[in-house]
Parts: structure tokens; sequence; C-alpha cells
């Protein structure tokens, strides 16, 4: 700490020199800029025959000062350039400027593109001026044989300066801007089907839409206790009652849960809904939305995930969630009795929270035993009737539902349902699952007001969620929540 208070003096004694000596303000209001290094990289003959002059701005990542001139290497929004500067080039007084410069300063430059004598492409300057004086050291990253060595490689110290990991770890940025395009292309994809993009109540009286225990807060001048929502349905599906026929929203949710790798308390989900449509729609709908942002950002189905090449292509397999547990388990759970299922799920170590359901019991069991067995994309469809209140009962089996989740690599990547449209239906399963809240506390209180709304009259609805967080790992490799998320949630220091 004191090695870094002392460099932190240094740089601050500097600003001071510089405003002093130079009469230069360290922190200037603007900078024209024209160019940038991946554009300048493209296109160097262009530049080099027609010797157009180039401004462009970054931050100095290294710095090799050889007497009279010097070569830097300067980092803007799309990568890196070298930069040639020379005394005879930008003055006496400016370049004694620079002598006075750091690793993490952030300079403009002007002057006309070249290559250097081994070869580089190098903008060499004729102008240079100080844009931001850095005060805090940045840390020194080293790279041999493709591997990066630092002082920055302690992941949380990263996720909690996720500023100074963006400028100095290899690749964070592109994994971040891969995620912008998949949200992107969602969204485009979305609008040209005939979808509404909408946004709905963060802060709610009544939470629910999923089972998860919610973040409360307190509204002053209400006095009334509000939920941090726990899901997007609630108000999406009061739109389409409203007539808005396909509406959907990419937004924040939030559930008072566990931190792991594929879990973080403030989530980002896609959901959808469709009147008119049912969950084979959904099906469809997901195939297209994730294969085409697969394509549109990696120009391929393949992904390489989690150590395994896993191809995306479609059509995907769709199979009811008793004949995986049969498939992939052994278990034929709709010849078995409920002892036979209790004993299943002591032998394999599932639980139910509460009185043995037999429903809740065979998912529990597909939980345990199938789950992470689902390599290739697969839909798991007709769920126990018990697993959610909010979904129509299968047309021939009214002891399941037409619903399905999506598994890729043995997580969920999206559920969906053909939604639930009878309110006095709804009313029943809605009470009966808030009657659980004294053995399960994720299980929501009753939303009297959301009922009242379906009484109103929604159509027929197919309904879908999407965990973009989990889509961008995916897409991108990462095996960490925390490495998609900007700023995951962390445990103050």
């Amino acid at each position: 700490m004191e090695d870094t208070n002392s460099l932190i003096q240094i740089r601050k004694d500097k600003i001071n020199e510089i405003r002093e000596n130079f009469g230069i303000n360290p922190f200037p209001y603007r900078y024209d800029v024209t160019h940038y290094s991946s554009k300048i990289t493209a296109e160097f003959d262009r530049f080099f025959e027609t010797a157009e002059k180039v401004s462009l701005a970054g931050r100095i990542m290294a710095i090799r000062i050889m007497g009279k001139a010097s070569f830097f290497t300067i980092q803007d929004r799309d990568g890196r350039i070298q930069v040639y500067l020379a005394e005879n080039s930008i003055g006496e007084d400016h370049y004694n400027l620079f002598k006075k410069l750091d690793l993490g300063d952030i300079v403009g430059v002007r002057g006309v593109v070249k290559k250097s004598k081994t070869g580089e492409i190098t903008v060499f300057a004729d102008q240079f001026t100080l844009l931001t004086k850095n005060v805090r050291p940045l840390p020194v990253v080293k790279e041999k044989d493709g591997e990066t060595f630092d002082l920055f490689a302690d992941k949380e110290l990263r996720y909690r300066n996720r500023q100074v990991d963006l400028i100095v770890t290899p690749g964070v940025k592109e994994t971040f801007i891969k995620r912008i395009e998949i949200i992107r292309n969602i969204k485009r994809i979305l609008d040209s089907r005939d979808f509404f993009e909408v946004e709905t109540p963060v802060l709610q009286p009544v939470y629910g839409g999923a089972a998860a225990s919610p973040f409360t807060s307190h509204h002053n001048a209400l006095d009334i206790n509000l939920y941090l929502r726990i899901s997007l349905e609630p108000y999406l599906k009061r739109l389409i009652v409203g007539g808005f026929d396909r509406v959907y929203e990419i937004g924040k949710c939030f559930r008072n849960e566990g931190i792991d790798r594929t879990h973080n308390p403030e989530f980002t989900m896609l959901e959808l809904y469709q009147a008119y449509a049912d969950y084979n729609d959904m099906m469809n709908l997901a195939e297209e939305l994730i294969v085409s942002t697969a394509i549109a950002v990696n120009g391929s189905t393949r992904v390489s995930f989690d150590g395994k090449e896993i191809d995306i292509k479609t059509p995907w397999k769709r199979i009811k969630v008793t004949d995986a547990i049969k498939e992939y388990a052994g278990l034929d759970v709709m010849s078995m009795n409920d002892d036979e299922i209790r004993d299943a799920l002591k032998k394999y170590g599932g639980e139910v929270k509460g009185d043995y359901i037999r429903g809740l019991a065979i998912d529990e069991l597909f939980q345990v035993l199938v789950e992470d067995k689902l390599i290739e994309p697969t839909f798991i469809t007709h769920q126990p009737a018990e697993t959610t209140p909010l979904c129509k009962p299968d047309i021939e089996d009214e002891r399941f539902l037409q619903r399905f989740e999506l598994f890729i690599n043995g997580t969920e990547f999206a559920n969906a349902y053909s939604e639930s449209n009878d309110p006095v239906f709804q009313r029943k399963t809605l009470y009966e699952q808030s009657l659980r809240r004294d053995i399960d506390e994720e299980a929501p209180p009753m939303d009297e007001n959301f009922v009242q709304a379906i009484e109103a009259g929604m159509p027929p609805t197919g309904g879908m969620g999407i965990g973009i967080d989990r889509l961008v790992m995916l897409l991108t490799g990462e095996m960490s929540i925390r490495d998609v998320l900007l700023f995951p949630t962390m445990k103050p220091e």
C-alpha cells in the first residue's frame, strides 16, 4: 500500500509540475479524433500512399524513450498502434513534456502513417496533446509465448476493478462487445417479427412469475414495502391483456440467492409473450433466436464451451421429462408407485421441500439424474403440473404441462409455457402455491391484482424466458457468469 501511495503522490506532483512549468492543463476539455487504430491498420496502404494526416487518441500502454526520439504504444477504442515521436517534429518543450508522462496517461497524436524499420505500422506524429494524466498506476502486464503474466491475475481483484480489467487484460473488452452484439441481434430478430420492446416496473408491490426470494425495499412517501422484481412476467402479461399481441423486455431481475458459476443476484433476462401462440411456437422461436445469434456473432453454429465442442444447429432434440428420466437414468417413473419414487429420491440424494408431492418428486429426480447429461441442445417438455401454477395443462394428460426447458451442457437456458389464461384455474393454482410459503420461502405470495388482470380476458399466449447472461457465456466460451457481467455483485472489501 505504501508503494502504491508513493507512486500516486509522485504522479500528483507531476500534475502540478506540468501546470506550473509547462503552463498546460493536464485535463483539457475535448480533442478531435478522426481515425481509430483498426481502420489505420486495415487501410495502411491507402494512408501511406496519400500521406493523409490522422488524429487519434488513446492510453499509453508502452514507452521506449531513446534520447531525442521515442516510440510508444497507445490503446484506443479498437486496439493498439505504435506512435513515433521526435523532438525535431514537435519541439523541445513538448518533447520534454512527453518525457514526464507515464503508462496509463491518455494522449492525442496527429501525423502520417508509415512503417518503422522493423516493419511495424506506426503513426509518425507532428502534434502531441496530453489529454489525461493518470494518477493511479495500472498493473504491469507481460506476455510470453501467448500467455499473460501480470500483477492483476487475481480474478476477485479484476471483478472489483473492472475498469482496469478492461484496460489491461487481453480479451475482456471483446467479451463485452460480443455481449452487446448478442443483445442487438436478439432485438433485431424480435423487432422484425413485429414484437414491441417495452419496459415494466422494477419495483413491485407483489413479486411473482418465479419461485425465488426477493430483495425488499421501502418507499418512504407511500410508506409501503416494495420488491425488486424476480421476473418480468406479471406486467408483460398485463400488456397482452391490453392488446399488445407481441411484447418483449430485456431487463434486470433480482433474486436473493447464492452466488455460483451460473448465478448472480442481479441478472439479465429476455422475456417475450406472443398472443395466439403456444409452447411449440416458443420452441421454434428459441431455435431461431439462439442459432441466428450464434451465426451472427461467431459465424458458426459450433461453440467451444467447458472443454467441449457443441454444435447447436437445428433441429434440437425434444423429449418429455419422464421419457428423459427413462432414457438417461433407466427409471420408468410412469410405472413406479409413490413408495418407489420416494426410495429413488433417497437413493440418489434428491429432496422435496415439505410434504411429498409426486410431481415435484419426479421433477427432482430429473434434476438429480438427467440435467448434467444434456450436452447438445435439448428441449425437455411436459413437466409435472405441480412445478408451476402459470402454465396450461397438457391436452392429453393434465398431470403434465405444455411447458419446456431448454438445456445445453447441463445448464438451463430457457423456460417457456403455453400460458395459463383461465382466471378461475389461475386463481386456484396461485393460491395453492402461496400456501406453501410456510415450508418454501421461495414460493411467491398470492397476486390478486394479477389474477384480476387475467379476468379481463387474456388470449391464448405463448411465453418464454431466456437467460441472457448464460447465453453470453455459451457464445463467448466464458465459464463464470462473473466474466460476462461488467460489474458482478461483490462483498465489499
